[in-house]
């Protein structure tokens, strides 16, 4: 599980916003049951990187929910080349 999050980069060819947070939510909590919201949104945030990353990072004011990370990270892919 660790394994499988570590080497888990988003890619915007290959993966939807959605199903892969998500994904990347889920194996987090297997692997850190206590961690918080904003622990794991952040560390998720940090295996997007790059041009993404930062763009999703101006839209939001912290602490927010799961949802606040995909639905931007779903509108810059959709309306950029990002």
């Amino acid at each position: 599980m660790k394994n499988a999050f570590e080497i888990a980069i988003f890619n915007s060819e290959n993966n939807k916003p959605l199903t892969w947070f998500l994904k990347q939510k889920d194996r987090l909590s297997a692997l850190h049951p206590d961690m918080s919201d904003t622990m794991f949104n952040m560390k998720i945030l940090r295996k997007i990187g790059g041009e993404l990353e930062h763009a999703i990072k101006r839209r939001f004011v912290e602490p927010c929910s799961t949802e606040d990370y995909i639905n931007p990270m779903e509108d810059i892919i959709i309306r950029t080349t990002i």
